[in-house]
């Protein structure tokens, strides 16, 4: 299923149409992209990440928002990661604290209609916000977990494919074991 994509509209049009909508959508430069429903398996993995950081980190100095948070990417992108986190108080577009500007870490589940996007394009996005210091991109249909830091002139890359993994999350003060990640998550046999 490919993301549906909409004609072009302007960023204030986009912010008062997607408050009147059932389905979350992303805006990049004008075109309006519908978020894909998910699957058991993508919702088992974002709790999974959302409960172990949240018991990992310390919440007087991180402030955890879910994939209803809208994160401006520049003021002409905006999307909507999994699971966002930010270092000390999150910041935001304006008053209505719809769009936030500043997290360290975002993560990425991924869906079939998105698993190209996330993995190239929104990367590419999350690389030119200042703020991030890592982008953990996780698959839904494999165990296989990306971990993309920022470095001193470069983005680094970490590949986790075992459930005895552990992630070092440095940026975050906590470690992530991959059995987390994936607990309860059953993938067909082949």
């Amino acid at each position: 299923m490919a993301i549906n994509r909409s004609p072009v509209m302007t960023v204030e049009d986009y912010f008062e149409w997607e408050l009147r909508q059932e389905r979350k959508h992303e805006y990049i430069d004008g075109a309006v992209y519908e978020m894909p429903g998910v699957s058991n398996k993508h919702s088992l993995i974002t709790i999974n990440v959302t409960l172990a950081l949240g018991s990992a980190i310390d919440r007087s100095r991180y402030t955890m928002h879910t994939s209803e948070m809208r994160l401006q990417i520049s003021p002409t992108r905006y999307v909507y990661p999994d699971l966002s986190i930010v270092r000390g108080e999150s910041a935001f577009r304006d008053a209505s604290e719809y769009n936030m500007l500043n997290p360290c870490f975002v993560l990425e589940v991924t869906s079939p209609s998105s698993i190209t996007r996330d993995r190239s394009e929104k990367l590419s996005y999350y690389y030119s916000v200042p703020s991030i210091e890592a982008c953990l991109i996780v698959d839904q249909h494999r165990i296989c977990a990306e971990l993309h830091t920022r470095g001193d002139s470069d983005w680094l890359s970490e590949e986790f494919a075992e459930l005895t993994d552990v992630i070092l999350l440095k940026m975050l003060e906590c470690e992530l074991p991959l059995d987390q990640v994936y607990r309860d998550v059953v993938f067909d046999a082949r």
